[in-house]
């Protein structure tokens, strides 16, 4: 028996973390933005949808449903450290962690000590671009809050 095409909430749940994940690695890669730690959180979540919305696609009926709606809590959860780290950015709380650096402990003490001077350091607390007054992790906020419930609306609806 080979499983039923994919619904639109599989297709969904794979194509919201992909996208925003492609729009975090393209802001890294191409424009050139760093990523601080509280960045890296949020897409950890965004992998763990993409993986389980794919194996969603090799199932079908209440395991798939039940697939496509973990994917959707975990791009959720996503949104939901996005909503932290904005916070932090817009000084409405305090943040949990520390700044970070781009310097990987490898080499000699020199190369290191030379890594540590040229590297960026990337403040959490800081956003490094901002649009209309909301940052990258205001809109990954957004987008992934907003991507949730039309996932999990879709996989709800009969």
């Amino acid at each position: 028996m080979t499983p039923r095409s994919p619904t639109t909430a599989n297709r969904l749940a794979l194509l919201v973390p992909a996208a925003l994940i492609a729009g975090a690695l393209g802001s890294q890669y191409i424009g050139g933005l760093y990523p601080c730690e509280m960045c890296h959180w949020q897409r950890w979540p965004h992998y763990a949808a993409i993986a389980v919305a794919a194996v969603a696609f090799a199932t079908q009926g209440a395991l798939r449903r039940a697939l496509v709606l973990f994917a959707a809590l975990l791009i959720a959860v996503s949104g939901g450290i996005g909503v932290f780290h904005a916070g932090v950015e817009y000084g409405w709380w305090p943040g949990i962690t520390t700044c970070t650096s781009t310097v990987r402990p490898t080499g000699s003490t020199e190369d290191m000590l030379a890594q540590i001077m040229n590297a960026p350091l990337i403040r959490c607390d800081v956003p490094q671009w901002t649009l209309a007054g909301i940052s990258l992790a205001g809109f990954n906020a957004i987008l992934s809050l907003a991507g949730a419930v039309v996932v999990a609306l879709k996989a709800m609806k009969r």
